[in-house]
Protein backbone atom coordinates (compact mmCIF):
# COMPACT_ATOMS: atom_id res chain seq x y z
CA UNK A 1 0.00 0.00 0.00
CA UNK A 2 3.26 2.66 0.62
CA UNK A 3 4.29 1.81 -2.55
CA UNK A 4 1.19 2.78 -4.10
CA UNK A 5 0.97 6.49 -2.27
CA UNK A 6 4.65 7.57 -3.10
CA UNK A 7 3.89 7.64 -6.78
CA UNK A 8 5.32 10.32 -8.70
CA UNK A 9 4.98 11.63 -12.68
CA UNK A 10 5.28 14.53 -14.98
CA UNK A 11 1.34 15.03 -16.71
CA UNK A 12 2.06 16.93 -20.09
CA UNK A 13 -0.24 19.88 -20.97
CA UNK A 14 -0.57 20.15 -25.24
CA UNK A 15 -1.79 23.25 -26.58
CA UNK A 16 -5.68 23.29 -28.04
CA UNK A 17 -4.89 22.72 -31.36
CA UNK A 18 -3.06 19.63 -31.05
CA UNK A 19 -3.15 16.35 -32.76
CA UNK A 20 -3.36 12.82 -31.28
CA UNK A 21 -0.32 12.03 -33.85
CA UNK A 22 1.70 14.96 -32.70
CA UNK A 23 1.12 13.85 -28.85
CA UNK A 24 2.18 10.38 -29.07
CA UNK A 25 5.18 11.30 -31.33
CA UNK A 26 6.38 13.73 -28.75
CA UNK A 27 5.74 10.84 -25.80
CA UNK A 28 7.74 8.69 -28.25
CA UNK A 29 10.81 11.08 -28.42
CA UNK A 30 11.34 11.59 -24.72
CA UNK A 31 10.74 8.19 -23.63
CA UNK A 32 14.35 8.06 -23.76
CA UNK A 33 15.07 9.78 -20.68
CA UNK A 34 16.61 7.48 -17.81
CA UNK A 35 14.03 7.17 -14.77
CA UNK A 36 11.43 8.72 -16.76
CA UNK A 37 9.56 5.70 -18.61
CA UNK A 38 6.09 7.27 -20.39
CA UNK A 39 2.76 6.04 -18.56
CA UNK A 40 0.90 3.48 -19.75
CA UNK A 41 -1.53 5.09 -22.89
CA UNK A 42 -5.20 4.84 -21.37
CA UNK A 43 -7.04 2.07 -22.55
CA UNK A 44 -9.86 3.83 -24.33
CA UNK A 45 -7.95 5.81 -26.77
CA UNK A 46 -10.18 9.07 -27.40
CA UNK A 47 -8.68 11.94 -28.66
CA UNK A 48 -9.06 13.84 -25.33
CA UNK A 49 -7.75 10.61 -23.14
CA UNK A 50 -5.07 11.01 -25.47
CA UNK A 51 -5.00 14.30 -25.21
CA UNK A 52 -4.74 14.95 -21.51
CA UNK A 53 -2.86 11.17 -20.70
CA UNK A 54 0.42 12.01 -22.22
CA UNK A 55 2.74 11.38 -18.84
CA UNK A 56 6.16 10.07 -17.38
CA UNK A 57 6.43 8.45 -14.20
CA UNK A 58 9.09 10.06 -12.72
CA UNK A 59 9.22 7.96 -9.00
CA UNK A 60 12.55 6.47 -9.23
CA UNK A 61 13.70 10.49 -10.96
CA UNK A 62 16.89 12.02 -10.06
CA UNK A 63 16.48 15.89 -10.40
CA UNK A 64 18.55 15.37 -13.68
CA UNK A 65 16.48 13.51 -15.17
CA UNK A 66 13.72 15.56 -14.60
CA UNK A 67 15.63 18.50 -16.04
CA UNK A 68 15.98 15.98 -19.10
CA UNK A 69 12.67 15.58 -19.55
CA UNK A 70 11.62 18.96 -19.02
CA UNK A 71 14.64 19.76 -21.76
CA UNK A 72 13.33 17.20 -24.55
CA UNK A 73 8.99 18.60 -23.85
CA UNK A 74 10.42 22.05 -24.48
CA UNK A 75 11.85 21.04 -27.84
CA UNK A 76 7.81 21.11 -29.57
CA UNK A 77 5.63 24.10 -29.77
CA UNK A 78 2.51 21.53 -29.09
CA UNK A 79 3.67 21.16 -25.56
CA UNK A 80 2.51 24.18 -22.68
CA UNK A 81 4.09 22.38 -19.78
CA UNK A 82 4.13 19.89 -17.35
CA UNK A 83 2.27 19.86 -14.18
CA UNK A 84 4.38 17.43 -11.59
CA UNK A 85 1.89 14.81 -10.15
CA UNK A 86 1.78 12.69 -7.03
CA UNK A 87 -1.12 10.24 -5.66
CA UNK A 88 -1.72 13.20 -3.00
CA UNK A 89 -2.72 15.26 -5.71
CA UNK A 90 -5.44 12.43 -6.71
CA UNK A 91 -9.19 13.20 -5.85
CA UNK A 92 -8.56 16.89 -5.60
Amino acid sequence: MDQALDKQWMQVDFGPSTSVATALHVRAACSHVANTPPLPLPARRSTLNIMYGIGFDTTNSTPANLAELQTCLSKFKSVLGVNAQDTGDEGS
